[in-house]
């Protein structure tokens, strides 16, 4: 009895931080606010947050669907000040483990930006489709980039 309560309690507590880490994470807006989309976003958490040059930074968005989904693709566009500077395809699959249920999931994506990235504050446009081309959701976020090195040595070392 004493360790059913124990993995209750367990199970209990990390449901309770995960929604409170994706609760206090990134601000998250729709691209079309009056849209009704197949896919609704829950929260983005960014790890490090600010990303740090030269080191992985992982981007994990959770998202429910009423759907089952079998495939699709992500499109990312980034824009640093406002000017568009990158964008990238992904497969939906590759992303998260299909076919996706209907209920919760994870998309969850981990990259090195280059070291020579400038620091400063980008804006992260999502968007997601279904096998069929349909775009089941597009949100948009803020992430920002330190100004610390990407080398292990620090000016202490020399």
């Amino acid at each position: 009895m004493e360790t059913q309560m124990f993995l209750k309690f367990i199970f209990f507590s990390s449901t309770l931080f995960l929604l409170c880490a994706f609760a206090t994470a990134t601000d998250v807006q729709y691209c079309n606010k009056k849209a009704d989309y197949d896919v609704e976003v829950k929260g983005v958490e960014i790890i490090p947050n600010p990303v740090t040059r030269g080191q992985p930074a992982t981007f994990s968005i959770a998202a429910t669907t009423g759907q089952e989904l079998s495939g699709g693709k992500i499109i990312i566009d980034v824009s640093y000040f406002g000017w568009h500077i990158h964008s990238e395809t992904h497969d939906l699959c590759g992303e998260t483990t299909c076919p996706i249920s209907i209920g919760d999931f994870v998309i969850a994506h981990s990259q090195v930006l280059p070291g020579y990235t400038p620091p400063g504050s980008y804006t992260l446009k999502m968007r997601i489709y279904d096998g069929g081309k349909h775009e089941l959701s597009c949100i948009t976020f803020g992430f920002d980039i330190g100004v610390g090195s990407s080398s292990s040595s620090s000016i202490a070392d020399s």
